[in-house]
């Protein structure tokens, strides 16, 4: 059965020719779209191949219909961790409450669904290895734009003329700085900083999750299923980034370990385990916040244009949903200016919903004194002002267009449950 969609409008298209840049999530997924309206596409990618492993990731509410249109539900719910419950932990390691996952999420179960990062980008990459170009170990070096095309060349020393380039590459984007600038410019700051990495169950801890917290900082420990590695994670609060340490590891690690030094319950071991990663991933928590998302015939998508970060828990979730109606913005004007201004007034205001979650996530998650966490402990204790097991309004607002009607519906606004201290 072939799943439902955006029309081969290859009369529209034109066979126009797209480079991607980026093939994680939404690099994929944008590829999916455009080859099924006929588009003719490249993708490339700095890493030499799909990323497999990372932190498990979301797929809720309206992206969960993206990925049922794309027919890959079945094997994303095959995929589905389903992880039994969260833990919240004291300083000194006692429990405070345990709780459903979904809970503290607000997302539905049997609906919504969590699996592995490498687990949903090869999903993606195999629906459209077959039909679209994939340049791996490659990256765009510079863009020059004309009234023809874009003319594009390749940190191998290549060039290629497109008709339109696409960055999907991340919130630290390339093509974003090659096109607006630094990204200092768009990068707004939530005061956070973290580092990711795997290290062994040596708990024994299964499909759960630990989090144990004092005022200013977090550690997680993550069980996917029965597995012999946890996903660990370390997350301090720092008003002011420390830019020194972004591009030297050897900062990083000493900036955590210092942080966390004489920290109870597993701490002193998850820094060990950290010093000893080679999978460390360390950066701040921000989002990217841009008056437009496109200039001339290049556009930005995902992360690259509006990261929420990862205290929305909303970051694959946006960058499948922009890229659908990024795509179906080009399929149904065949004017990229039209498609592009179509773009963003159809999905601005569905951003705008999700990244204020980051203020939710924080409170939850990050408190910062200890007065802010003393509430959050007794609202855990009575479970009485936590999210429901129901979705929240910002993850379904927007009603996905399909081939006969060209602008699609965002649900008003609902009052956002925030919490500052």
């Amino acid at each position: 059965m072939t799943p439902s969609g955006l029309s081969r409008d290859v009369r529209t298209a034109a066979r126009r020719r797209v480079l991607i840049s980026g093939a994680g999530i939404c690099g994929p997924a944008l590829a999916y779209w455009l080859h099924r309206s006929g588009f003719e596409v490249t993708v490339v990618e700095k890493a030499g191949g799909v990323r497999d492993g990372g932190y498990p990731v979301d797929v809720r509410g309206t992206a969960a219909e993206v990925v049922r249109r794309m027919g890959l539900l079945p094997r994303l719910r095959d995929a589905h961790i389903d992880s039994l419950r969260c833990t919240f932990l004291t300083a000194d390691g006692r429990e405070i409450a345990s709780v459903r996952p979904s809970t503290v999420a607000g997302s539905v179960e049997e609906r919504d669904l969590e699996v592995r990062r490498g687990d949903l980008a090869t999903a993606l990459h195999e629906l459209v290895r077959d039909d679209v170009e994939f340049l791996f170990d490659d990256s765009v070096a510079t863009l020059d734009q004309s009234d023809e095309g874009v003319d594009v060349t390749f940190r191998s020393g290549h060039g290629r003329t497109f008709d339109l380039v696409v960055g999907a590459d991340g919130m630290h984007s390339q093509t974003r700085e090659l096109l607006f600038g630094p990204e200092e410019r768009f990068h707004r700051y939530l005061g956070h900083c973290f580092a990711l990495f795997t290290m062994p169950n040596s708990l024994g801890l299964s499909r759960e999750v630990m989090l144990w917290n004092s005022p200013g900082r977090a550690a997680a420990l993550y069980a996917v299923g029965d597995h012999h590695e946890l996903h660990a994670l370390l997350t301090f609060h720092r008003p002011v980034p420390p830019s020194d340490a972004l591009r030297n590891p050897g900062t990083q690690r000493e900036l955590v370990a210092s942080t966390f030094a004489g920290a109870g319950w597993e701490i002193s071991g998850m820094v060990d385990a950290m010093r000893e990663a080679d999978d460390l991933f360390f950066d701040m928590a921000g989002q990217i916040r841009m008056p437009h998302w496109s200039s001339g015939r290049v556009a930005l998508v995902g992360d690259a244009a509006y990261a929420p970060s990862f205290l929305t828990g909303q970051g694959s979730s946006l960058a499948l949903v922009g890229a659908y109606m990024l795509a179906h913005a080009l399929a149904t004007n065949p004017d990229h200016t039209a498609a592009f201004a179509a773009y963003e007034s159809g999905l601005r205001e569905f951003v705008t919903m999700n990244q204020a979650l980051a203020d939710n996530g924080a409170a939850t998650l990050l408190p910062t004194t200890a007065r802010a966490l003393e509430r959050r402990d007794a609202r855990l204790r009575h479970l009485v002002t936590l999210p429901s097991a129901t979705a929240r309004p910002a993850y379904s607002a927007l009603t996905l267009p399909d081939p006969r009607r060209a602008a699609p519906r965002v649900s008003a606004p609902h009052p956002l449950h925030t919490t500052s201290e």
